[in-house]
């Protein structure tokens, strides 16, 4: 083998540039490291698996490359065998990473190298998009773990293999409809918006869903099919019930089932969560089982639904129409025995025409629902996979004439609003085997208070058989009040079809806004105001529907997000429930429309033309169901699916239907209107920010909510709002914690990926939200709040009241607001009073001057707060709301005054084998000299110390971001201290010393030199300054801090600090300074899903800790100070997994953390790693100084 590679090398140094044009992607080759051994995935198949430098074994498949060159230049290195190629993890910045393999995917750009060829014919491989290297750290050896690495020198050798590629398996085209993705609709009617036809304008204006929309109407047309359907479910396609759809299967047998629901909640099959990763084996279009999935066993499930219905007998001589709002994934459907049609599009509307199927009297629809279709591939969102009828569905009945779609629009001359042209382009069909008589068309405009400002009609000629008509009309309205977020005035418009003698055939209605969407100076202006869009992303899903969210829960959504100061979502990744967007109009929330398409696990996809018209179908049907909500700004074409042309069709398509609106597409911005980017970091952001060019740019996700998260969000929006030249916002990932409740188990119990015995899976990742399942007001929703918040607040001269407010809103005088203000002395409130409402215009600013007392006792902190609340109810929230606010310090912190021994009696000082012990009135401390710790301390004769556990170095926390290194907790160990006390002169005092270096046993240890001195007076107080020498960058320490474990019944918190809820460096403008009280127990308030470490509290004076008695221990800081005081330690809450465990582990003593330092959270779970501001500093010597007295 040494010959073959001497050979080899000697070739490439003759000739290294005519090597480098001849790699062959016909054979494969061995990646050879220096010292020759070769990357290796060690024959795992699995993807996210890591790679290795082995052993070169002749004919191992797991290390030989098919090393193809991509139009780009770069090249995809791929192992056929398995259909994975080595890839750099999506991760673009840092300090490296490793590598791992993931699904062969060209248009990838995770998998795309570099080969750059050395003078000695090596290659140094680089990753296109990191210009990070294939490489990596300490010895060439076995078993040494490969990554990219930044600034990296490490070549390789690619010497050709013995191994022949594998045959390509030419697979049969399916007969199956579900496995051929051209064949997504068969008998499936045309796209429109959404309505329900009434017999009369006054049984239309009387029905509740007229003022709301998303209420179920009761018109005389329309029949709801929601209920309880008999239902069958079965493993995989082959054991469905074939023939249940005859009306003579007997399903009285069957169980039922709630439609619309998701089978999976109600214990049917298992419910999946999985990223990107497909829960099949990945090969479009087919279904098929993969090994070790959940799907070898549960391959395709299907579930066979049926019920009765019976027709009302007025339909006679009506079109009738089966209308189904959502469906995962797939479905066919017969009536009476006949098959109707079948459908694919999970979150699009499937309608089919059932007029000729139905019959007087008693009817039965029948539905199989395959859970998994070709449809699935391009349903790979971000999300648990649940299946089955999730939406409403019902009938409704038209004449045989009918406005089947109408498109309702406004149109301003340049910036003037004075009017508008209200236009209507509506198609109007005739269903009927024959000619119609001919009919009118009519459109009444009625205003927010119900009055008609335009009235148009149409007359529509005789129609021939099946023959459809558009017509265009319009009518000009003066002075309309436009449509915002802030302010959504909604119209409505009835929609009517006359017959020949006046006579009323169909009514219908839809809200309508007038509002104008334009870019210019590289912004997005609404009714030509520059708007920036803070927003969220949402998945449709409730803990225990799944997927079936009722109103209520999607009410509440909207409320919680207009009361955080939210004004944008975006549908990630699929079109909502209809109903979601009559909410959004009417409570006003600005909208990107996404379409339901994600083909993430499998990128190609998106250039395969065969696909084409399944993608152009899926951005037509969302744009005809929902181009009326004036709430919708922006049409997505979808997320993560690649840079494929395929993409390009599906935005000609948008643009051919509205061209109205700005098209938004993250992974090929080249076919948007808008450049849009997921996690960047700041300084990504910013460059790319100011390239040159028009296009607006927008953050589609950012700041990963998981967990305990995210961190920076100030930091962003200051650039966002203040120095960037096109940006127009971001929406957070995401809204809400995707947690469900487990068939059978209490409701309060969220589980995550993999619990349900799911696989694959990705674990906790389904856990990003802004809010918890059970839809909580979190602490990370309130920073969200303060950091969008409308109104900004400037210090002018505080010691004469003077700030400047700067009203950001975009339609919104602040003369709808009442101002208060209070000041806080050493944080409690001393003075309060409110302010005139002040008339201030958006984009203005003025001076407002609080006449607070300016005369301030010394020694006292003073700080001033100031809110502005709601002046009156709105249809989310009360009169009285706040909605921003702000403070500000009026003086300086105040230090700690010195100890005052003038009255002290002598501290008594006596040793007692390995302790050391001191007292004095009424108090005695301990310490083990062999240790350094404190292992005693009683105040009144009572212990302030369990099991001896003093303070100690408290090094450990682990939260979600902090998943790019290891988060395992290790057994510390200090070295013997070296440990030393002084009695001061005058008696009153004793100084100790104890100097320790801990050791953390990691694999690769980690050791923290740190001293903590105690000065101890006679009186109980204890002064304590702790030096801890912070270990190299690129450590897993996160705070650096010690911890005491108090005794059970230590309870009761008091604190003046940053609060009322827990924050962090980074996390804490929505904290202002105060006094609060709390409890141990009451500091788990956030209990994230997936338990963590929590409860911190930031910038703190003194915290108290007392039983029910009211004694306990005081801890006042005299520079930094960060604390928590829980049941658990952050391993335990770590190793829990779960919040619903923490009551199984919950200890009586309480665990407080006093930290010198903790970092930030930042971003990384998804995203970028807290700024460096917000890093421990490496190698640095880091301090505090605290003081500690008895409560009594």
């Amino acid at each position: 083998m040494r010959i073959i590679y001497f050979c080899f090398f000697l070739s490439m140094l003759i000739c290294p540039k005519l090597f480098s044009q001849e790699i062959n992607p016909n054979i494969l080759y061995k990646i050879v490291s220096p010292s020759g051994f070769v990357v290796d995935n060690r024959d795992v198949h699995d993807n996210a698996a890591s790679l290795y430098l082995s052993k070169n074994e002749k004919s191992s498949q797991g290390q030989v490359w098919k090393i193809e060159k991509l139009t780009n230049g770069s090249y995809m290195i791929s192992n056929p065998f398995i259909y994975k190629s080595i890839d750099n993890n999506n991760t673009t910045t840092g300090n490296g990473n490793p590598i791992i393999q993931w699904d062969s995917n060209k248009s990838n750009i995770n998998q795309q190298w570099l080969l750059n060829v050395t003078g000695t014919g090596a290659f140094a491989i680089i990753h296109k998009a990191s210009q990070m290297a294939l490489a990596f750290t300490g010895e060439d050896a076995i078993g040494v773990q490969l990554s990219q690495l930044p600034n990296s020198s490490q070549t390789w050798r690619l010497v050709p293999s013995n191994i022949k590629p594998p045959k390509e398996e030419k697979l049969k085209p399916s007969k199956n409809d579900w496995e051929n993705e051209t064949i997504f609709a068969i008998n499936k009617e045309a796209g429109h918006v959404t309505y329900i036809p009434f017999p009369s304008v006054e049984s239309l204006k009387k029905d509740k869903s007229f003022d709301k929309p998303w209420e179920e109407p009761s018109s005389s047309l329309y029949l709801s099919l929601n209920g309880d359907w008999k239902f069958h479910w079965v493993k995989k396609p082959s054991e469905r019930p074939k023939d249940f759809y005859k009306t003579n299967y007997d399903v009285s047998s069957w169980k039922e089932i709630p439609v619309p629901s998701n089978w999976e909640m109600h214990g049917y099959g298992t419910p999946i969560y999985t990223n990107i990763t497909y829960p099949f084996k990945n090969n479009p279009p087919f279904i098929q089982p993969q090994k070790g999935y959940t799907n070898e066993i549960e391959v395709n499930p299907v579930g066979s639904y049926r019920r009765d219905f019976s027709i009302p007998a007025d339909w006679d001589g009506k079109e009738i129409i089966l209308h189904f709002d959502g469906v995962y994934s797939g479905i066919y459907v017969w009536i009476n025995g006949k098959k109707v049609g079948y459908s694919q599009g999970a979150n699009n509307v499937a309608e089919f025409n059932i007029t000729n199927y139905v019959k007087a009297g008693t009817n039965t629809i029948a539905a199989e629902v395959y859970r998994w279709t070709d449809a699935s591939y391009i349903e790979d969102q971000d999300m648990f996979r649940l299946s089955g009828i999730h939406r409403p569905v019902y009938l409704y009945a038209t004449p045989k004439v009918h406005v089947r779609d109408y498109f309702l629009q406004s149109d301003f001359k340049g910036d003037d609003y004075s009017s508008a042209l209200f236009k209507v382009k509506a198609s109007i069909k005739n269903y009927d085997k024959k000619a119609s008589q001919a009919t009118t068309l009519g459109v009444s405009l009625l205003d927010t208070n119900g009055k008609e400002v335009a009235n148009i009609t149409q007359p529509v000629g005789a129609l021939k058989a099946n023959q459809e008509q558009e017509y265009d009309i319009q009518a000009s309205v003066t002075n309309p009040s436009l449509w915002s977020a802030e302010n959504p005035n909604l119209y409505t418009a009835i929609i009517t079809l006359k017959d020949n003698n006046g006579n009323v055939l169909e009514a219908m209605s839809s809200k309508f806004g007038f509002r104008k969407i334009e870019i210019k100076n590289k912004r997005v202006y609404i009714n030509n105001e520059q708007v920036f869009f803070k927003g969220t992303n949402r998945h449709d899903i409730h803990p225990k529907f799944g997927k079936a969210v009722p109103v209520e829960s999607m009410i509440q959504d909207i409320v919680m997000m207009k009361q955080h100061n939210l004004n944008t979502i975006r549908t990630s990744h699929y079109p909502n429930d209809p109903r979601m967007y009559a909410l959004y109009d009417y409570y006003g929330l600005y909208v990107m429309d996404e379409a339901d398409l994600e083909n993430h696990g499998n990128n190609s996809i998106s250039g395969m033309p065969s696909w084409i018209p399944a993608f152009k179908d899926r951005i037509e049907r969302v744009i005809q169901r929902d181009k009326n909500h004036p709430s919708v700004i922006f049409w997505s074409l979808g997320n993560e699916g690649g840079n494929g042309d395929n993409f390009d069709e599906m935005y000609k398509v948008a643009k051919l239907l509205d061209p109205s609106r700005p098209v938004h597409y993250e992974g090929k911005n080249e076919v948007a209107d808008i450049d849009s980017h997921m996690y960047p970091d700041l300084a990504r952001m910013a460059a790319f920010d100011q390239r040159d060019t028009d296009k607006p740019y927008f953050l589609c996700e950012y700041v990963h909510s998981m967990g305990n998260a995210p961190g920076n969000i100030a930091e962003y929006w200051d650039y966002i709002e203040n120095k960037s030249q096109r940006m127009i916002g971001g929406c957070v990932w995401d809204w809400v914690d995707q947690g469900l409740n487990m068939y059978g188990k209490p409701d309060n119990q969220y589980y995550l990926g993999g619990d349900f015995g799911d696989k694959p899976n990705d674990f906790d990742f389904v856990c990003n939200g802004l809010t918890t399942p059970d839809r909580r007001v979190t602490a990370k929703l309130l920073e969200i709040k303060k950091i969008y918040q409308y109104i900004k607040f400037r210090e002018l001269s505080l010691n004469t009241g003077k700030i400047e407010i700067e009203n950001k809103y975009d339609f919104t005088n602040l003369n709808e607001f009442n101002i208060k203000w209070e000041v806080l002395k050493d944080g409690v409130k001393s003075e309060s009073g409110t302010m005139p409402s002040i008339d201030l215009a958006p984009n203005q600013k003025t001076t407002i001057t609080v006449p607070y007392n300016k005369n301030l006792d010394a020694g006292s902190e003073y700080l001033l707060n100031i809110y502005f609340t709601l002046k009156n109810d709105t249809n989310w929230e009360k009169a009285g709301y706040e909605m921003a606010s702000a403070q500000f310090a009026l003086n300086g912190r105040q230090p700690l005054s010195s100890v005052d021994t003038s009255s002290m009696s002598d501290v008594q000082v006596s040793t007692q084998g390995d302790n050391l012990v001191i007292g004095g009135r009424n108090f005695k401390t301990a310490f083990n000299t062999q240790t350094g710790i404190m292992t005693s301390l009683q105040y009144g004769g009572k212990e302030m110390i369990h099991n001896q556990s003093g303070f100690n170095l408290n090094w450990y926390r682990s939260v979600n971001n902090d998943k790019y290194t290891d988060q395992n907790y290790y057994t510390t160990e200090n070295d013997k201290p070296m440990f030393s006390y002084q009695l001061s002169p005058d008696k009153k005092s004793v100084t100790i010393l104890s100097a320790t270096t801990a050791t953390i046993k990691s694999p690769k240890e980690i050791r923290i030199p740190y001293t903590v001195k105690y000065t101890i007076y006679a009186d109980g107080t204890i002064d304590v300054d702790a030096n801890f020498t912070s270990p190299s960058a690129g450590s897993f320490v996160h705070r650096l801090g010690l911890q005491v474990v108090l005794p059970e019944g230590m309870e009761n918190v008091r604190y003046y600090g940053r609060g009322p809820h827990e924050n962090y460096w980074d996390r804490k403008v929505s904290a202002y300074i105060g006094q609060y009280q709390t409890t141990a127990k009451g500091m788990e308030q956030e209990h994230y899903v997936r338990a963590q470490s929590m409860g911190n509290r930031e910038d703190v004076r003194w915290i108290t800790i007392t039983d029910q008695n009211k004694k306990g221990i005081k801890i006042q800081s005299k520079d930094r100070l960060g604390f928590s005081a829980l049941h658990f330690t952050d391993q335990a809450l770590w190793e829990a997994v779960h919040d619903f465990k923490l009551n199984e582990i919950r200890k009586p003593e309480v665990y407080l953390s006093l930290d010198c330092i903790q970092q930030g959270l930042g971003n990384a779970s998804c995203g970028p790693l807290p700024l460096p501001q917000y890093m421990i500093p490496a190698n640095q010597n880091l301090g505090y100084s605290f003081r500690i007295q008895g409560v009594e």
